[in-house]
């Protein structure tokens, strides 16, 4: 209880700048969440998926890899269902990875969004902070030029004492916004690497396609005929 007491007169001391900055801190804490369940959900799918795809890609068993990226929502799944589809016209491995590179480009805005703006909401509440404290010092100041000289030191340190309080909680909300940014970025990052991953991966599984063809027996193609999906 007396813990909530200060933090409820710790609030109400430092001026009308800790609204803001309490809605500011409010938005991020949002978009974090937002963005930590997306990213989880982004992760564990693209792990599964690309986890059923590659030992079906490593046999060539390219109809049922076009079924199950046909069923499945998952980045990776997006990226081999192109990869499938210009497959099926071109042999040509710069053709193929330009396909996947236009469908990871695509993806990954999804995958980003939102999550700079951790960044920007931690910047903006530590100017708010600042800005609360100087106009807080402004008043201070003022009401100080009229007070009796006995009383302007004690009344100066107070109206500072006070008006500190809003640069103390702009960065208090700016410090776990810059932790949580770094870390969504993090995550965020892993999952760009491990989709460029799986494209290179997709791409010379396919290269390997035609040697086994030729290893079975079978005509090996000059490498411009539609491959059979």
């Amino acid at each position: 209880m007396d813990l909530y007491a200060k933090i409820v007169g710790f609030f109400q001391t430092g001026g009308e700048f800790m609204y803001p900055i309490a809605f500011v801190m409010a938005i991020g804490i949002a978009i974090s969440l937002e963005r930590f369940f997306y990213l989880g959900r982004q992760t564990s799918a693209n792990r599964r998926d690309y986890e059923k795809i590659l030992p079906l890609l490593r046999q060539q068993r390219m109809r049922e890899i076009q079924e199950l990226t046909s069923k499945s929502k998952s980045a990776v799944c997006a990226i081999v269902a192109e990869g499938i589809a210009r497959l099926s016209h071109t042999r040509r491995r710069q053709d193929i990875e330009y396909a996947m590179e236009e469908q990871l480009l695509e993806v990954l805005p999804h995958i980003e969004r939102r999550t700079p703006y951790l960044a920007t909401f931690a910047n903006v509440s530590t100017l708010l902070g600042l800005l609360g404290t100087v106009i807080g010092l402004i008043g201070a100041f003022t009401a100080v030029a009229s007070a009796d000289p006995a009383e302007k030191a004690a009344l100066l340190s107070k109206s500072i004492s006070v008006s500190m309080n809003t640069t103390a909680f702009g960065l208090m909300v700016a410090i776990p916004l810059l932790l949580l940014h770094s870390m969504l970025q993090t995550k965020t990052s892993a999952i760009v690497e491990s989709l460029e991953i799986a494209q290179v991966k997709f791409l010379n599984l396919l290269e390997d396609r035609p040697e086994r063809a030729a290893a079975k027996g079978a005509p090996a193609s000059a490498g411009h005929a539609p491959a059979k999906v």
